[in-house]
């Protein structure tokens, strides 16, 4: 079988860092080309706009890694096209967004796949499968990591459509969204956003797993040790996932060593629905996020400087 031939748009820090080696290291995929207006892939036929590309190179699929404003309307040229599509997350902007590029994938036949690289960590699937015959009894989500360190100077992540805290907090509820045994409502938040600024620098959801408590408490401004965890208190002990999801501690065991096969994980499954045309767009995290912004108390905080 020949392999996909893959166009991939927005070579910034995430198709740099994961999704170029992630892509190399699958044999299921050729890259044959790339759109973006501030980088390239040596070797690799190079466009500045996905129509510009679409229109000359061979493909079979495109892989979006650009901001999620403006996604639509790329994603939506290239089902139009007749092909594949790969969504970084979060999907786009709005859920009508995503809910009509289901919709056109399934009128063009083609895969949809709404990534949600977090839910690829080594300890998510061994603790989706732990908390399947226990009860929940209260929830703690932390998600704090340094906007300097891992977003240098991307102003978009703070303005309209650039979810602010909750870029990286989504990880977190596309975690917890996909390992605990009940849909999570949202019943409060609060959302600090700098002068000036249209996201959110830090925020808290107060949601409810059945009957149980899910706190989450989200920044941006975290210096020192960054932490990304979840503990989910249970009948049976508490469940602890650390860094992003990859180290998983279950009551009376041994801390599980991590791996960092997110992405390649999420390549093999692209493939797997690329030969099947099907869609796999869960909007749950995203409707977390959507459901805070409707309810929070925003508070306006000192100016934010990169």
């Amino acid at each position: 079988m020949q392999p996909v031939r893959l166009g991939l748009v927005g070579i910034g820090k995430i198709a740099v860092d994961q999704h170029l080696p992630a892509i190399a290291a699958n044999a299921g995929f050729r890259l044959a080309a790339t759109a973006s207006r501030h980088g390239q892939v040596e070797g690799v036929d190079a466009y500045a706009h996905i129509a510009d590309m679409i229109a000359v190179a061979r493909l079979d699929a495109i892989s979006l890694c650009t901001p999620p404003a403006g996604r639509h309307a790329l994603a939506l040229t290239a089902i139009e096209a007749g092909l594949h599509v790969m969504l970084e997350k979060p999907p786009a902007v709005t859920l009508s967004q995503v809910e009509a590029l289901v919709g056109a994938a399934r009128t063009a036949g083609v895969t949809l796949f709404a990534t949600w690289h977090s839910r690829e960590a080594a300890g998510v699937a061994p603790a989706r499968a732990w908390l399947l015959d226990k009860r929940v009894e209260a929830v703690r989500i932390h998600w704090r990591e340094d906007i300097r360190r891992w977003h240098p100077g991307q102003e978009w992540i703070l303005g309209p459509g650039g979810f602010g805290v909750f870029d990286p907090g989504i990880n977190a509820l596309s975690i917890a969204s996909e390992i605990l045994p009940h849909q999570l409502v949202v019943e409060s938040a609060t959302m600090d956003v700098p002068q000036g600024r249209a996201s959110p620098i830090a925020a808290t959801l107060t949601m409810r797993c059945g009957l149980a408590e899910v706190r989450g408490e989200f920044d941006f401004l975290q210096t020192g040790p960054q932490d990304w965890s979840i503990e989910v208190d249970t009948d049976a002990g508490t469940l602890r996932l650390g860094m992003g999801g990859a180290l998983l501690q279950l009551p009376g065991e041994a801390e599980r060593p991590a791996d960092d096969q997110e992405y390649p994980r999420l390549y093999e499954r692209f493939a797997n629905l690329i030969a099947r045309r099907e869609i796999d767009v869960d909007m749950r995290p995203l409707q977390l996020v959507a459901d805070a912004f409707l309810i929070a108390e925003r508070r306006v905080t000192d100016p934010f400087i990169f």
